[in-house]
């Protein structure tokens, strides 16, 4: 058994549901953080999206099957909720999904959290013009590494869509790059 299969079955267990909830948080908060900073840009954006997810995770541990990594299971999550927040945004300032994502990228030059030098400031301008899918395969591939097995099983679609998604993603983002 992994240790993801014992770590499942103690968090469908009612006696050690609450540590086993602390174990899950401290092995996944960190990569998760960044995956949902990825998305949404904002740190205080993407601490509140993280608290949603592990509520989520928390409330619906239960209906986890392991028909999936547990892993893959927890991005999916991560990813569902930086997307409703995204749209929740847009909704609420009556803007696109791709302005929401715009002020952001504007944000990012005040928000002391964001470490990142111009040349990263304008990587985020150019990802930010990509369609949602695709921005989300290149976070995926270009800043947490993941491999295209594990996308598919995070984003339930194929590899082969995955690739062709990355590779039209890396097109664009060097035509932006190169005429901006």
């Amino acid at each position: 058994m992994t240790k993801d299969n014992e770590l499942v079955k103690q968090l469908q267990t009612k006696t050690s549901k609450d540590q086993a909830f602390k174990t899950l948080v401290s092995l996944y908060k960190e990569r998760l953080y960044w995956h949902i900073r990825n998305i949404v840009k904002s740190h205080d954006d993407a601490d509140d999206v993280l608290q949603n997810t592990f509520i989520k995770v928390y409330k619906s541990i239960d209906n986890f099957k392991g028909d999936s990594k547990l892993y893959s299971w927890l991005y999916r999550i991560a990813t569902n909720e930086s997307i409703t927040l995204i749209n929740k945004n847009a909704k609420r300032l009556q803007i696109t999904s791709e302005e929401v994502q715009n002020l952001a990228i504007n944000n990012l030059q005040a928000d002391v959290y964001f470490e990142g030098d111009a040349i990263q400031l304008k990587l985020q301008k150019a990802i930010a013009t990509l369609p949602e899918k695709q921005q989300l395969v290149f976070n995926m591939k270009y800043f947490q590494d993941l491999k295209y097995k594990d996308m598919a099983d995070i984003l339930e679609t194929s590899e082969g869509a995955l690739k062709a998604s990355y590779h039209i993603a890396i097109k664009k983002l060097e035509k932006y790059l190169t005429t901006h």
